[in-house]
C-alpha cells in the first residue's frame, strides 16, 4: 500500500512518505531563508500535499523546527480572535521579524467551502488554500498599516518526485521480502506492511476497511505540533483539556456526562 498522504490505516507508515517529510524540509528551509532576508514582517508559506490528512505537513513541521504556524485538514482554522492565526502571526513577526507557515493542501474547507468539481481522476478539486492565505495574511497586515513580504512555495509533486531516502529503501527492501515469503507461502489477498515496527502480512479488505485515516487531531503528534510552533490552540490541546474535564465529570457523578 502507497500514499504519499501517509492515511493508509493499520500500517505505521506507507513506503515514500518519509523520502517526501525529508523533501518538504527543504521547501521550508527555504521559506524561512525568503521570510528572514525579507525582515521585518517577511512571512514564508509553503504548501503541502494532504488532501484529507495532515500528515506529511505535521511531520514536515516537526522535521524542521522552523515552522511557526501548521494547518491541516483535520483542525479548523480560525483567522481572527484569541485563538485565531493572524494574531498569531503577529506575535511571532513582533518577536523576531519573520515567520513561517505549513499549510495541507486539503486544509480550510470550513472557511473556503468544499468544490463540487472533481478531477479526471474522480477526485473531489481543493479550494486554492494557499493562494487564499497569502492574500488574507497581506490583507490583514495592510489594516494594521504594516507592509508585509509573502513568499509563497508550492513544491507540489516535488516533494514525491525524487529517489527514495535510505530509509525507504530499507522499507520497501523489507515489504517485497515479506510479499514474496507471502506468495511462496502460497497466501493470497492479502498486503505488507509495518505495523508496530513489524513486517506482517495484512487480509487487503481489513486495509481498505480501515482506511483512509486521518491525523488523530487530540493526539501526541499533533500536540507535539503545538508545542513546536507555539500556535493557539483550536482543536488538539482544548479538546484533550475538555476530555479530561469531562472523565473527572463522569468519575465524580459515576455516570455519563
Amino acid at each position: 500500500p502507497k500514499t504519499i498522504d501517509n492515511d493508509i490505516g493499520i500500517i505505521d507508515r506507507s513506503f515514500g512518505f518519509m523520502t517526501a517529510v525529508s523533501e518538504a524540509t527543504r521547501a521550508i528551509e527555504a521559506a524561512r531563508t525568503e521570510a528572514s532576508c525579507n525582515m521585518p514582517n517577511g512571512i514564508g508559506v509553503v504548501k503541502l500535499m494532504g488532501r484529507s490528512a495532515g500528515f506529511l505537513a505535521a511531520y514536515a513541521t516537526l522535521a524542521s523546527q522552523d515552522v511557526d504556524l501548521c494547518l491541516v485538514p483535520e483542525v479548523p482554522i480560525v483567522l481572527d480572535g484569541p485563538s485565531g492565526l493572524l494574531p498569531h502571526l503577529e506575535r511571532v513577526v513582533d518577536q523576531k521579524g519573520h515567520a513561517v507557515v505549513v499549510v495541507a493542501e486539503g486544509a480550510g474547507e470550513e472557511v473556503l467551502g468544499a468544490s463540487a468539481e472533481v478531477d479526471a481522476g474522480g477526485n473531489r478539486k481543493l479550494p486554492p488554500i494557499g493562494t487564499w492565505l497569502k492574500d488574507r495574511i497581506t490583507a490583514h497586515f495592510k489594516s494594521l498599516d504594516r507592509e508585509a513580504t509573502i513568499k509563497y512555495i508550492d513544491p507540489s509533486y516535488m516533494v514525491r518526485s525524487v529517489s527514495a531516502d535510505a530509509s525507504d529503501s530499507y522499507l520497501c527492501m523489507l515489504l517485497a521480502h515479506a510479499a514474496a515469503h507471502g506468495a511462496m507461502a502460497g497466501y493470497t489477498g492479502f498486503t505488507v506492511g509495518l505495523a508496530n515496527n513489524r513486517t506482517v502480512m495484512i487480509p487487503i479488505p481489513e486495509l481498505a476497511k480501515a482506511s483512509p485515516r486521518s491525523l488523530n487531531a487530540t493526539g501526541r503528534t499533533w500536540e507535539r505540533v503545538v508545542a513546536v510552533t507555539n500556535q493557539p490552540c483550536n482543536t488538539a490541546r482544548c479538546d484533550v483539556q475538555q476530555m479530561t474535564s469531562d472523565k473527572a465529570v463522569q468519575a465524580a457523578t459515576g455516570g455519563d456526562a
